[in-house]
């Protein structure tokens, strides 16, 4: 593990950085080798959710030399069994070029730091299976895998079938 070099700034996004979010969005699905169209995100969706009454999460902007290189997206969860809030991490990216200069490293040092400021009891993240570079960082940082815990998800029509079940 490298730690974070000089170079590297962390900083809160402001409602200036949508486009540069979206972009860096857009690159992270394309890494993860998503289809055309999976990622319709537009800059007033991230507007609206990041920046309007009722932010539903938050984002870091990582610079390295003053060019912005990735962002990490996080919310608040909460744990019953510890009684306190966590954080979930959605999404952390640094770009392929920026990557091996602390640049990841640092992003997780500044969720870590406000998760302790925040008195959280935990963060929690997911990685793709075959993301094997990410499980080997998050490996050497202290983090363990919970191989025990299957995660599902309902979207689409399954979510719309669901939720308009009548009781």
């Amino acid at each position: 593990m490298r730690p974070a070099s000089a170079n590297v700034t962390i900083a809160p996004a402001t409602r200036n950085d949508v486009p540069l979010i979206r972009e860096l969005i857009l690159e992270l699905a394309e890494y993860e080798r998503a289809k055309p169209g999976e990622a319709p995100v537009t800059e007033q969706d991230l507007a609206n959710t990041l920046f309007g009454g009722n932010p539903a999460a938050e984002v870091l902007i990582a610079y390295l030399e003053g060019a912005p290189v990735g962002f990490a997206l996080f919310f608040h969860n909460y744990s019953t069994w510890l009684g306190k809030r966590g954080i979930y991490l959605e999404d952390l990216f640094v770009r392929p070029s920026a990557r091996k200069h602390g640049v990841g490293f640092a992003l997780l040092r500044e969720i870590a730091r406000i998760a302790l400021h925040r008195d959280c009891g935990r963060v929690d993240w997911s990685v793709l299976n075959w993301n094997e570079l990410a499980i080997s960082f998050y490996r050497q940082i202290g983090a363990r895998a919970m191989d025990e815990w299957t995660t599902f998800r309902l979207t689409g029509d399954a979510l719309s079938r669901i939720g308009g079940a009548a009781d």
